[in-house]
């Protein structure tokens, strides 16, 4: 070993020292800007052959339309991607993770059937990390659709409630509120995870469309611009939510718009029958489909972003575009009759938009 002076071999270890302390705050500042740059829905779709999370087969939970395999869907594809952010990695399903962290709580899906898809995912999922343990099939109560894990402490619930905001009968004439939650409201704060869904009944018409007339503060219309009474209703919710929810113990999300694929120019195959016979994810998202499911996200996000309280928001709009192989077409039932490109078969999409709760969750 050489020698060196006394105040040379001090200023070499103070050199040494130095330079490690610049090393490991070089090393934690690039460690804090890889997590800021980490944006969980900016990325892209990547067959894995270890998905799907479950088996259809072995989750009895699947509603009919959904269950795309025992209608004779024959591929089998579809159900084996995963989403991958381009910056870091989504945390992949924990069952058990999960369970500890929601026992004792009750969960809610508010909205029409594409909560549906997602509250019998996780169902499903969860179903998947406990084969063994008790459950009780849905049972519904009114609007209220309720699965029970009882040795897990864990409650699923889904209320039906397509537009969030209250329909109810005046004068012999069903009146959409635009102004008002009150009725489902008490239920929502019975609970202790919030996720809610609102948008493809907006665009219903003619005999599909559930009420008479819309109610927007005083005045009552015959209709109006759809766009501009969504944006209302949430508004209303919101204002609700800000005065009345203590999100120190609900935690509240919102499922993003979940895009459909009807029109195959959307994703440059003017000559697709629709959703029918496509088997892979688009290498580039479905631009807007033209029932407004862009301008329906966009004001979604402006809304949430002027909310006081805390609302976790399921930006599941753009990854789920890509999407065009995941709805049932006309494997919706077994006779193969109809068509859909709006929702989802199980497994598949909606999986991906519970690993996305999932990894909020773990944030909290």
């Amino acid at each position: 070993m050489c020698a060196c002076s006394l105040p040379f071999c001090a200023v070499l270890a103070v050199t040494v020292l130095l330079l490690s302390s610049i090393h490991a705050h070089a090393v934690v500042e690039l460690k804090i800007n890889q997590e800021k740059k980490c944006d969980l829905y900016d990325g892209s779709w990547v067959f894995d052959k270890s998905y799907p999370l479950y088996d259809a087969e072995k989750c009895p939970l699947i509603l009919q339309q959904f269950n795309c395999m025992r209608n004779g869907r024959p591929d089998r594809r579809y159900q084996k991607y995963k989403w991958q952010p381009n910056n870091c990695n989504l945390p992949r399903w924990d069952g058990r993770e999960f369970a500890s962290r929601v026992r004792g709580k009750r969960i809610m899906f508010v909205g029409d059937s594409i909560s549906t898809n997602q509250w019998q995912s996780l169902a499903c999922i969860i179903r998947a990390a406990y084969p063994r343990a008790p459950y009780s099939p849905a049972t519904t109560v009114g609007p209220i659709s309720t699965i029970l894990f009882p040795k897990l402490n864990m409650t699923l619930m889904y209320m039906r409630n397509a537009y969030i905001v209250d329909i109810a009968t005046e004068r012999a004439a069903k009146v959409l509120k635009l102004n008002s939650v009150a009725a489902s409201a008490k239920q929502w704060l019975k609970t202790d995870i919030l996720i809610f869904n609102t948008w493809h009944w907006w665009l219903h018409t003619g005999r599909k469309q559930p009420w008479d007339l819309i109610k927007d503060g005083k005045v009552i219309r015959k209709d109006m611009d759809r766009l501009k009474a969504y944006e209302r209703a949430l508004r209303t919710w919101t204002r609700w939510i800000d005065k009345r929810v203590d999100t120190n113990k609900i935690n509240i999300f919102f499922q993003g718009v979940s895009p459909d694929h009807w029109n195959g120019s959307n994703w440059g195959r003017r000559d697709a029958q629709r959703c029918w016979g496509q088997e892979v994810p688009l290498k580039q998202a479905a631009v807007e489909g033209g029932g407004g499911s862009d301008a329906a996200d966009i004001i979604l996000k402006k809304v949430l972003r002027s909310m006081k309280k805390p609302v976790h928001l399921l930006d599941i709009n753009r990854l789920s575009r890509f999407r065009v192989d995941g709805h049932p077409s006309v494997y919706g039932n077994s006779r193969k009759i109809g068509m859909d490109c709006t929702h989802w078969c199980l497994p598949g999409v909606p999986d991906t938009w519970n690993q996305l709760l999932y990894a909020t969750l773990l944030k909290l």
